[in-house]
């Protein structure tokens, strides 16, 4: 499921949101502090990576990032090749770093990815690692596995191969820079590959959803208040490329009958009908004979009853889960939200899935045998990764109450209009959607699916991060 990304820049002046933050990570169990053997063996890989001899420190990589992130998991270089394209997509070589079975693996499997809250980021490996040595970062040799991939003038019929390599990448962009240049080559013509891999995308029926990221901030008077950033199409454009890279891993995968792939159902009906009613809500026009995937594509992100609705949105891409490939092939190998086969395989500093796909594509794709070592890894990624998931939901959405509730705590007793998205059948009450501020949450009471109501702010307590509300 695409998260939520929040981020807290009001320093001091938001200490209650801090401290709640902080309860919520000790509540759910997150690993916070390394041990310190771990961060001994960080130190140590660090100053002695096993590193490839094959080197294309002169090929003009580039990283498209938020700002400010030191964790760069893939670097980018796109060059014309006749009437197509040749993008190569350099993945950061974790596993050049992490010892299988030592201390470092050990974590990992523990932790299964990076947990992100408004205020910090609990990541998958020590500091000295994701945001040092084996991150990509700008003017740095590094190691990595590089997908070189040639697509045609459609930027579709993907050849590729797979090698590890040192890399430099010759500088860090973030996406509203990467958005506005057109004089770097790259850059230029991944706008280009990236409108070619969207409109492949709606042609085979897929949806992606790009998540804004919330910004909180408090005013002078205590107050909190909540900006959305827009996504730009810059966004869009790079995150096409990992979804290509992924879908060529799976290719590689299933033709070896080897591996592991990211699967996911076709939404559920109940959910289309309740973005469909969280539409009306906020006022969204959506044609009854448009697929989501279609609507998702036509949402200004400069809106913010707009961008409410992206995040109902997540509600369609749930079931998604890990099938790891052993000799055979399961009968549905899709992921719905793709509309093909796909894996991942390029975040591997912060999920750890992708650590173990890198390897088995690199084997299969060399025609070595895959290790048994490494399939006994696959086959217990699933359990690891659907735990790790469960975390980062519940963190992500026990802070997202942490911050409504800071945003209406000075608003209870007042009044505001909804409509009713969904009932709760086994507790009780309802689902409604705001329409200012577009909040969505929980009521006590009743009333009909898709009925307009007005609801009462009866609680929103930051420190036990909830936000209740009743129908009048």
């Amino acid at each position: 499921m695409p998260a939520r990304v929040t981020t807290l820049s009001a320093g001091g002046g938001a200490q209650s949101l801090e401290d709640a933050f902080a309860r919520i990570r000790e509540e759910l169990d997150v690993r916070v502090a390394f041990p310190r053997e771990v961060l001994d063996a960080a130190e140590q890989a660090a100053a002695s990576a096993a590193l490839p001899d094959r080197d294309e420190t002169a090929v003009a990589f580039l990283t498209i990032d938020p700002p400010g992130s030191m964790d760069l998991d893939q670097a980018l270089h796109i060059e014309r090749d006749g009437d197509g394209f040749r993008v190569r997509y350099a993945i950061a070589d974790v596993p050049a770093f992490v010892e299988t079975g030592g201390p470092l693996d050990g974590e990992a499997f523990l932790r299964g990815q990076t947990i992100y809250c408004p205020d910090v980021r609990v990541p998958l490996h020590p500091e000295v690692l994701s945001e040092g040595a084996a991150s990509l970062l700008p003017g740095e040799e590094r190691p990595a596995f590089v997908w070189d991939m040639r697509l045609d003038s459609h930027g579709d019929g993907a050849r590729s191969a797979l090698y590890r390599a040192m890399v430099r990448s010759r500088r860090r962009c973030t996406y509203e820079e990467a958005q506005g240049e057109t004089d770097e080559e790259t850059l230029a013509l991944l706008h280009e590959v990236g409108r070619l891999r969207i409109a492949l995308e709606a042609a085979r029926g897929g949806a992606s959803l790009q998540m804004p990221q919330q910004e909180v901030s408090v005013a002078d008077d205590g107050r909190y208040g909540l900006r959305m950033r827009p996504t730009v199409p810059a966004e869009d454009d790079n995150a096409q490329i990992s979804l290509l890279t992924g879908m060529v891993a799976a290719a590689i995968m299933i033709e070896g009958r080897t591996g592991i792939l990211r699967t996911m159902p076709p939404a559920q009906e109940r959910h289309v009908q309740r973005l469909r009613r969280t539409a009306r809500a906020l006022g969204v026009d959506w044609p009854s004979a448009m697929p989501y995937g279609e609507l998702l594509r036509t949402l200004d992100r400069d809106d913010p009853k707009h961008l409410a609705l992206v995040h109902e949105a997540t509600s369609l891409f749930r079931g998604a889960c890990y099938t790891p490939l052993d000799g055979a092939v399961p009968a549905d190998a899709q992921h719905a939200a793709v509309a093909a086969p796909y894996a991942h395989v390029t975040a591997p500093l912060r999920r750890l899935v992708d650590r173990f796909g890198l390897l088995a594509c690199e084997a299969l794709t060399a025609g070595t045998a895959v290790p048994e070592w490494l399939r006994r890894a696959l086959a217990r990624l699933p359990e690891v990764m659907q735990a790790s998931e469960r975390q980062a939901r519940a963190v992500e959405r026990a802070c997202t109450d942490a911050v409504e509730a800071a945003l209406l705590e000075h608003r209870v007793g007042e009044a505001f209009d909804a409509v009713v998205v969904d009932r709760d059948d086994r507790g009780g009450g309802v689902d409604v959607q705001l329409t200012e501020p577009a909040v969505s949450a929980k009521a006590t009471g009743d009333a009909p699916l898709g009925d307009r109501v007005s609801v009462e702010l009866v609680e929103a307590d930051v420190e036990r991060h909830t936000v209740r509300f009743a129908v009048r």
